[in-house]
């Protein structure tokens, strides 16, 4: 199994897991035609996309979606208070119903997509019925965190026993406290279902198992309130690694495919 990154954060994200010919696309918060570029750059053409998996309805995770899968006939999969809220907030890119494929799945129940299997968890955040993922090909587990606010026991034992982990690193909480953000936005990000913060994200790696663990990817770092170093220290003293050894996704750049294996 591998996986890579095409985006990360406010501005639109996008992910790619890959097993055995099977290629899953975990949100579309970019356009379609920006969306092409990095597929492109990571190897992989449109008609590549197995499938789209998306996590929430915030603009940033589901811009893209639909219009992505009209153009490419590619089955999309999510929450039915995602598909509902996808429905309502973005009628002006035309209502689920007429796309190839829609598939919903509850956030308490593992599914499959063409052998690779996923293990959906719910989480706090300010969506409709959000929920993030881990990935498995029977062999070796992938998971992936980002928008929540605060971490629960239950989302804590998905992930325990990941092989690779994408973490989000939202905020510093002092560069958010110090920003020029109104405190309404400042109080929405901070609190228990909006995103965790680099401390918040180290303190939950921190009762994990990750005995594992052979990749960390930190991700969803805010432009303004958050930087890379910040994010990466924050990890690394939870794992007593040094900080080289943390990834970083990035907005622009996103992160190159990456093996998941065992030693």
């Amino acid at each position: 199994m591998q996986f890579a990154i095409l985006g990360s954060g406010s501005r639109g994200n996008a992910a790619l897991i890959e097993s055995s010919g099977t290629c899953v696309m975990l949100d579309c918060g970019l356009s379609v035609k920006e969306t092409v570029v990095r597929l492109a750059r990571l190897g992989r053409a449109p008609e590549d996309v197995t499938a789209i998996v998306v996590t929430h309805e915030h603009d940033d995770h589901v811009s893209g979606v639909m219009a992505f899968a009209r153009r490419y006939r590619t089955p999309v999969w999510m929450t039915p208070g995602t598909c509902a809220a996808v429905t309502r907030y973005n009628s002006a890119g035309g209502a689920t119903a007429d796309l190839p494929g829609i598939r919903q799945f509850s956030p308490h129940e593992p599914f499959e997509i063409d052998g690779l299997r996923l293990e959906p968890f719910p989480v706090p955040h300010d969506a409709r019925e959000p929920a993030q993922f881990v990935f498995t090909n029977g062999d070796v587990r992938l998971g992936y965190l980002t928008d929540l606010g605060s971490s629960t026991a239950h989302v804590e034992q998905a992930l325990s026993g990941c092989h690779a982990l994408v973490l989000e690193c939202n905020h510093d909480r002092e560069l958010l406290k110090n920003s020029n953000y109104p405190p309404s936005l400042k109080a929405r990000i901070a609190g228990a279902h909006g995103h965790l913060s680099n401390d918040q994200a180290a303190e939950l790696l921190g009762r994990l198992d990750f005995g594992w663990l052979r990749h960390i990817v930190a991700a969803h770092l805010s432009e303004q309130n958050n930087r890379p170093d910040l994010a990466c220290a924050a990890l690394a003293r939870a794992l007593d690694c040094v900080p080289d050894w943390v990834q970083v996704a990035d907005q622009n750049a996103g992160l190159p495919w990456r093996d998941v294996v065992r030693d």
